[in-house]
């Protein structure tokens, strides 16, 4: 049996998932790495969810719901689990993110060549997974990413971008404490197969998870 509703596309013993928004990367001078995940579309609704590794290796998720969280979870790889309300604010140029502990607020900047490329691709074209096998190899030579790949046993994941704009300011704190000025996101991020570009950016993208049925 197959089918598909609201963002769901399902064989036998397996669940196809598709999230439709942007992820924003940042590192930090104390070496905490940030990414925030802000979906308007998804199978679960509108939701945002943070993810951080500190400098010690500690890997957080941060995420709005018991649902959401157990989701993400399951798909990716962390050390603490917290379910905490997440918010994002976005006024023009500038987000503001609210996760729990976590402050934070950066500005982009224009989008360069490599965005205004991504830009131009059909969003039907950008949305199938065999796009997402065609730019695999370019997107690890150009940004160090990868756009599929697999995280567990039984999990697919593809990434198709549709923007890329660089992040110019950042400012973030954690339980009250400044995390130090915006760095790069070095050592990459362990949550999954794939990292975040090194330099800060935000990210248009859309994402599919396909796995074993839960």
């Amino acid at each position: 049996m197959r089918g598909r509703v609201a963002g769901y596309a399902w064989g036998v013993g397996r669940e196809r998932l598709t999230f439709d928004g942007w992820i924003a990367a940042v590192g930090t001078g104390s070496g905490t790495r940030v990414v925030v995940g802000h979906w308007p579309r998804s199978p679960f609704g509108p939701f945002s969810d943070v993810m951080l590794e500190r400098a010690d290796g500690l890997r957080t998720l941060i995420a709005p719901t018991t649902r959401t969280a157990r989701y993400i979870a399951g798909v990716y790889h962390f050390d603490e689990v917290r379910t905490e309300p997440v918010g994002v604010r976005i006024s023009g140029d500038t987000w503001n993110v609210t996760a729990g502990p976590l402050d934070l607020r950066f500005r982009v900047g224009r989008q360069g060549v490599l965005g205004l490329a991504l830009r131009a691709v059909p969003r039907p074209l950008a949305r199938r997974p065999v796009w997402a096998a065609v730019t695999d190899v370019p997107a690890r030579l150009m940004a160090g990413v990868r756009t599929r790949g697999s995280s567990r046993p039984g999990c697919r994941q593809w990434y198709a971008a549709g923007g890329l704009w660089p992040i110019t300011t950042a400012r973030a704190s954690f339980d009250g404490t400044d995390l130090g000025a915006p760095a790069p996101v070095v050592p990459p991020v362990r949550f999954g197969f794939a990292s975040a570009p090194a330099s800060p950016a935000l990210v248009r993208v859309f994402s599919t998870v396909e796995r074993t049925a839960p």
